[in-house]
């Protein structure tokens, strides 16, 4: 049964093109060596090391600095312990004129007091500027580094500066170390994050960066075993590129300093559109879906990469749309404008109830008061 289903799993009529099988991968020329499902496993149990690894990098690298930086963790005030409101807020944070009203006249509470207590009580749960810049750090770390790594591997390499050349004699390619340890280190941080994402701080594109973990671990996975190595580490590079300047971007926004923000900001959004909606479509996504398609052919497989390709460009052009808002809100405002995916954080008494009466339904929007009209969220990507 087991080995029924895994041969249907890896179906060589699906994975490779025509006329070539798993066999014929597993026996390469002397001096040589393909790419085999089994190392990049190896990945799983490195997450659980990366994710450790970011513990132990914020506790001892991110924490000082921050203190270096005087960014304090802060500690909010905690709100009055009640359990009929405790629990309303497990439901919903910011309750209906109607919700209201019904808990002043159970709790003999004035409204404004009820207001007061759902922001005091939301506020417990925001997190900290420390918190945000540690997790910021840890990010800007990875990417510059492993985006070093594989510039000096793509640099000297002849398909960075001619695609067609991914295509060469595929899928007989040869697996060079420098492949495989882009290929393993890109994959662990990718399962870390999908580790953390439901401990991180937690933001208003969560499903939107779920689709993008989960496409960009499958892109990774398969597209190792299918040994397109040469395309994939080219598509990983471009994708770190402009992340480096948004975490940077983010931690000067934490340390207060606005002009160097607002920089890095302008330099992340053009690096972004370069690279994520010229080079990444048409340069890598140019070569995987019509110059394979001439060089090597359309295959089942084939069919899955490219849809997880454009699956990627969509996202990246719902993140540019966020980018230009923000963009077009500094025009007016003289300086980066709060991300439209940060966290939600809290205002005034005036601001909360206005907000809530007009759209109940919705999650509140406000703006961070001691820290207005900063550039307190992420656009990523990865």
């Amino acid at each position: 049964m087991t080995s029924s289903i895994s041969a249907w799993i890896w179906s060589e009529r699906f994975w490779l093109p025509e006329n070539v099988s798993w066999a014929d991968l597993e026996h390469p020329p002397p001096g040589m060596e393909y790419p085999r499902m089994g190392h990049i496993l190896y990945a799983l149990p490195l997450a659980v090391g990366v994710f450790l690894l970011r513990l132990i990098f914020e506790r001892l690298v991110a924490k000082p600095c921050a203190h270096i930086l005087q960014i304090q963790a802060g500690v909010p005030r905690r709100a009055q312990p009640n359990a009929v409101l405790e629990r309303l807020y497990q439901s919903k944070a910011c309750p209906d004129t109607r919700q209201l009203e019904g808990l002043s006249k159970q709790l003999d509470w004035d409204v404004r007091k009820i207001q007061r207590w759902f922001r005091i009580r939301r506020n417990q749960d925001r997190p900290s500027m420390q918190k945000k810049f540690c997790e910021s750090m840890w990010r800007f770390t990875f990417y510059l580094g492993i985006f070093i790594y594989a510039i000096r591997h793509l640099w000297v390499s002849p398909w960075m500066w001619d695609t067609k050349i991914c295509w060469d004699n595929y899928p007989f390619q040869p697996l060079s170390p420098g492949q495989y340890n882009h290929y393993v280190a890109e994959l662990a941080f990718y399962w870390s994050l999908m580790f953390s994402q439901f401990t991180d701080i937690k933001r208003k594109d969560f499903i939107i960066m779920l689709v993008h973990h989960l496409a960009t671990i499958i892109l990774i996975t398969f597209s190792y075993a299918n040994n397109m190595l040469r395309a994939g580490t080219l598509t990983m590079c471009v994708h770190d590129a402009s992340d480096i300047f948004l975490e940077a971007a983010k931690l000067a926004n934490y340390a207060k300093y606005q002009r160097l923000c607002d920089g890095l900001f302008v330099v992340f959004s053009i690096i972004f559109f370069l690279t994520r909606l010229v080079i990444y479509p048409f340069w890598i996504v140019n070569s995987v879906l019509f110059e394979s398609w001439e060089i090597v052919g359309p295959y089942q497989a084939w069919w899955l990469f490219n849809g997880l390709l454009l699956v990627l460009q969509t996202l990246h052009i719902i993140w540019f749309y966020l980018i230009t808002r923000i963009a077009i809100k500094a025009i007016f405002k003289g300086k980066v404008s709060k991300d439209d995916r940060s966290d939600v954080e809290s205002s005034s008494d005036e601001e909360i109830y206005s907000s809530c009466s007009k759209n109940p339904s919705q999650t509140l929007k406000t703006k961070d008061s001691s820290h207005t009209g900063n550039f307190n969220g992420e656009t990523h990507d990865h």
